[in-house]
């Protein structure tokens, strides 16, 4: 057999498991994208325990609950918000920690996922605003 013979046929199949591995590694990023954004989510609506007159102990351990379990998924970046968040309480002794702190390491929380969902953003911590509404 001549090379000329095998080339296209090496071709297409070279090509026919290129299109193959990009496109289940395309869906296996998005399946992975999809999961984190929907457990980030969950754990936004539960930071609503930490600010303002909705902050109560019972959204809080479910937070905590969801925290363990970000150490899965999340990025280094996000597991690093929300120990500073973790932090900031364990230091205020059960007082109201500091509010500029408080929003500070919020909004870290909240722009360290958008990153990692989206990759980069110019936006900053202040840039996110929680309203408290009853």
């Amino acid at each position: 057999m001549e090379i000329n013979s095998i080339l296209p046929i090496f071709t297409l199949v070279l090509g026919s498991y290129l299109t193959y591995y990009f496109a289940n590694k395309s869906k296996r990023e998005e399946a992975v994208l999809k999961y984190k954004e929907e457990k980030y989510v969950n754990l936004l609506v539960l930071l609503r325990g930490f600010v303002g007159s909705s902050a109560n102990a019972e959204t809080k351990r479910k937070f905590f609950e969801e925290q363990y379990k970000s150490w899965i998924y999340s990025s280094d970046d996000v597991v690093r918000a929300i120990n500073a968040m973790v932090k900031l309480v364990i230091d205020s002794k059960g007082k109201d920690p500091d509010p500029a702190k408080g929003r500070e390491v919020i909004g870290n929380i909240v722009l360290a996922m958008r990153k990692d969902l989206k990759g980069k953003t110019n936006l900053n911590f202040s840039d996110f605003v929680y309203t408290d509404v009853l």
